[in-house]
């Protein structure tokens, strides 16, 4: 009985930050999870779902892909070192998916997003974005159809209701 119990808890995600401002700026072309290095106060603080990622982006750097802009609230409990809420954070990926991204950067008008945090079976996860940016006449036109979907929603289930 402990493997099923144990089979059911793998596939938990457990949603710690979302960047919806990320969807409305960009368009996602392709998606990539990728690891977290921390340290001990950052995950505390992460299970207390104490970030906001609403600026965060990777870069590719010499050795390895980092985070920028997200933003862990210090751990109140901490008595370890002091650790900075927006300091840069090593994104753990296979070289193969380093160099794949790194070269999909480099193409004018991309950028490397972070669109989700979120634990998967105890990790610290974030879901990186392979965006292309929005111009303001895009915007307009996914609102217009975000809107044109929710009516068509609502119509057909007032349709099918009575």
């Amino acid at each position: 009985m402990k493997t099923m119990a144990k089979e059911k808890n793998d596939d938990k995600v457990e949603q710690i930050a979302t960047n919806r401002k990320a969807r409305h700026d960009y368009f996602i072309e392709n998606t990539v999870e990728a690891g977290l290095a921390l340290e001990g106060p950052e995950v505390k603080s992460l299970r207390l779902k104490q970030a906001t990622m609403t600026s965060a982006f990777a870069r590719a750097e010499r050795d390895g892909i980092y985070l920028y802009g997200l933003h862990i609230a210090p751990y109140a409990f901490n008595t370890l070192k002091e650790i900075d809420p927006l300091r840069a954070r090593k994104l753990l990926l296979k070289s193969q998916e380093i160099k794949r991204l790194s070269k999909a950067m480099e193409t004018k008008g991309m950028a490397l997003v972070a669109l989700e945090l979120y634990f998967r079976r105890g990790w610290a996860k974030v879901l990186l974005g392979v965006a292309r940016g929005k111009k303001a006449a895009d915007k307009h036109e996914t609102i217009k159809k975000r809107d044109v979907d929710r009516e068509m929603r609502r119509e057909y289930k007032d349709k099918f209701k009575g």
